[in-house]
């Protein structure tokens, strides 16, 4: 039987769910050890970190990775045969600390980051981090703030007024009105969309609301620690009934950026990026370097002093990994 095109949604236990291009669902195990179609590199030559050293270069599956599967000859079992070149993936870094990368979602078109106007208080040095990591991937990224009802009109957009100066479209949302929610998923139609943000700010009631057949679970925010609990255990992939997916991710407590050098930062902030060619030195931190167009930009008030502050402690805590790059 000849292979068939898929996408991989959810895995678990060493079972992975696909969906083919005809629109069936199936489970498929892994074949053997599969070799990277790409050599285990990037398009710049550099060796992908999402590779096994051990023997041959083995990608780790991800969700939405684009496979080809094959079954058996009684066409009951089916196995993934090949695992296709990734167009992009978003990556953080491991859990608790340790270095090595997780890639969260393969073949991603862009990062919806959903923050909660209240319950839990949103923390907006975090959302700086998610954006980072965005752009850290070469993904388009958005912001979401949901909850909206749960604050007087007007106060998401002030708080989060950086954004959209900065280049990112803001969506404010609510569930209970319905407010922003035909907007959002027009931005979702059609593209492979991964929502990421702290727990507990809706990301499953969101995704409910926007396409009621998901049925996905939905937990809790916790008074006592202002903090959600985890609903999702891995990142899965739903098929949307206008095309395209959204990958529905873990809460997120601890966001670590990996493989981005210090010195790359700066162009993670989108904002400065049209400014950094005019800083006296090329590698220029923005600190205390004179003649520097960035800080000059913050003090005359043309860039958000909120934003800059988020880069300085972002490019300490790069420089205090040792080791990682």
């Amino acid at each position: 039987m000849s292979a068939e095109r898929a996408v991989v949604l959810s895995g678990t236990g060493g079972v992975w769910q696909v969906r083919t291009e005809s629109g069936v669902t199936r489970d498929a195990s892994m074949r053997g050890r599969l070799k990277k179609a790409d050599g285990g590199k990037r398009s710049d030559g550099s060796r992908r970190r999402d590779t096994v050293a051990a023997g041959a270069e083995t990608l780790k599956l991800a969700v939405g990775d684009e496979v080809l599967v094959e079954a058996d000859d009684r066409g009951e079992t089916w196995a993934i045969a090949e695992i296709l070149p990734r167009r992009s993936s978003l990556a953080r870094r491991a859990p608790g600390g340790g270095y090595g990368e997780r890639v969260v979602a393969a073949n991603v078109d862009q990062v919806v980051v959903v923050f909660a106007a209240a319950r839990p208080e949103p923390h907006v040095r975090m959302l700086d981090r998610f954006l980072v990591i965005a752009e850290g991937n070469d993904l388009a990224a958005r912001v979401v703030i949901n909850k909206a009802d749960l604050v007087p009109d007007g106060v998401p957009e002030a708080t989060f007024a950086d954004y959209p100066r900065a280049g990112y479209p803001l969506h404010v949302t609510s569930i209970k009105t319905g407010r922003g929610i035909d907007e959002l998923r027009e931005a979702l139609a059609g593209r492979t969309s991964a929502l990421s943000g702290p727990s507990g700010v809706g990301k499953s009631s969101l995704l409910n609301t926007l396409y009621p057949g998901l049925n996905l679970r939905v937990g809790e925010v916790s008074e006592s620690v202002n903090k959600g609990r985890h609903t999702t255990v891995g990142a899965l992939l739903h098929p949307l009934p206008d095309g395209g997916f959204v990958v529905d991710t873990p809460g997120l407590r601890e966001i670590g950026m990996w493989g981005l050098a210090p010195e790359e930062l700066d162009r993670c902030f989108r904002e400065f990026r049209q400014l950094l060619s005019e800083c006296r030195f090329a590698d220029c931190t923005h600190r205390q370097e004179p003649d520097c167009a960035v800080r000059a930009a913050v003090e005359a008030g043309e860039l958000s002093a909120a934003r800059y502050d988020s880069y300085l402690r972002l490019r300490a805590e790069l420089e205090d990994a040792p080791g990682v790059w």
